[in-house]
């Protein structure tokens, strides 16, 4: 079993699910009484522990409350360690791994949460078996059917979000029409987008084009009109501010982000390659290279840390499988505002007004 450290304080419980609160409403006194604490898995991601511990460290230094979830002997640089020996692997199987190793650093930090001794997990690990702990621990909120990743997608000006990014391979129309509340209530809480705009991912803007689920569900988030639904978007138009909320399956989403995500790694690298090939292009670079280091930062996705997995009764986050030090602390601050708008008790607020259409839950294995 996951046994905290002797050299740590005892964990503070966190508040229970409720009626959510504005962050702002909040008195200052209380504010400093209750640092959010957020659990780390220490041995997730293809960098960890060093880049995770790092990272952490940093978040720490912003007032964030950082438990580490790692072995006994790990060098947390003075960061609250609870021990955990085991570790899940990237090539581990998701629900079985969850089932066979309960004392794992990532199930033991998503435990934290479930028990009242975190307010939120991050993890870099395995992305299943986040989802799988998830579901096993935390468990979903009245109504939810399926839970989804919500990636933030960086903008010209700004950033948009789109769900799913890849917790569910299989959809059906109606879990693609409650990503879309639950992607417009993230729009409003963390984007700051009063009546957010969503569109659905598909291959031509035209209400008949694309695959059958795709077609259904535009039906439904058409027919839903407490949503600021304003049709289907293109994958060209993702990066250009298609929508504030951009609603797809899970299997598609993940395909959308990576071939993005890849594209971006590639023309940026190019582009610095071309530049240091020549004099001429080396004397050019120092002119363009602040504007060039800014449009890095506004694609890097190291810039936003991570995503939330929304629709659990308990807020997590996961992070990208290859996170240094800069996006595992943005993970960890992604987390904690989360956490200090009330994104879980939001959505236990209003998903079950707006699941109008629910079926019955999927399975969660």
């Amino acid at each position: 079993m996951a046994r905290r450290s002797s050299r740590t304080a005892s964990a503070r419980p966190a508040a229970p699910i409720r009626a959510a609160k504005s962050s702002r409403s909040a008195s200052p006194a209380n504010n400093e009484a209750h640092l959010t604490r957020i659990a780390v898995d220490a041995l997730g991601g293809d960098r960890a522990p060093d880049e995770v511990v790092a990272g952490a460290l940093e978040a720490s230094a912003g007032g964030i409350d950082v438990v580490l979830y790692g072995p006994a002997g790990l060098d947390t640089q003075g960061l609250a360690l609870v021990e955990a020996a085991d570790r899940i692997d990237m090539a581990d199987k998701p629900a079985e791994a969850v089932r066979a190793k309960p004392d794992s650093s990532l199930v033991a930090a998503v435990r934290s949460v479930a028990d009242g001794n975190a307010d939120a997990v991050v993890s870099a690990g395995n992305t299943g078996a986040m989802l799988a702990a998830g579901l096993l621990h935390l468990r979903r909120l009245p109504g939810v059917q399926r839970p989804a990743i919500a990636v933030p997608i960086p903008l010209r000006n700004g950033v948009s979000v789109l769900l799913d990014g890849g917790a569910n391979a299989d959809n059906r129309p109606e879990h693609l029409l409650q990503f879309g509340y639950m992607g417009s209530i993230f729009a409003e809480l963390i984007l700051d987008r009063p009546n957010p705009t969503v569109r659905l991912l598909s291959i031509g803007e035209e209400p008949e084009k694309g695959d059958q689920l795709t077609l259904e569900a535009h039906q439904l988030l058409r027919e839903a009109h407490d949503l600021n639904f304003e049709g289907n978007a293109e994958g060209r138009d993702l990066l250009r501010g298609a929508a504030d909320v951009v609603v797809t399956g899970g299997f598609t989403g993940n395909l959308a982000l990576k071939l993005l995500e890849g594209t971006i790694a590639e023309l940026l690298d190019a582009l610095r390659e071309e530049i240091s090939s020549t004099t001429r292009g080396k004397l050019g670079g120092l002119l363009i290279r602040p504007a060039a280091r800014r449009l890095r930062t506004r694609l890097d996705p190291d810039t936003y840390g991570g995503a939330y997995l929304l629709g659990l009764r308990g807020l997590a986050v996961i992070a990208h499988g290859n996170s240094g030090r800069r996006a595992i602390a943005n993970a960890i601050r992604l987390a904690a505002r989360g956490v200090e708008h009330g994104v879980v008790e939001r959505l236990a607020e209003r998903l079950p007004v707006y699941d109008r259409r629910a079926s019955e839950p999927a399975p969660t294995n």
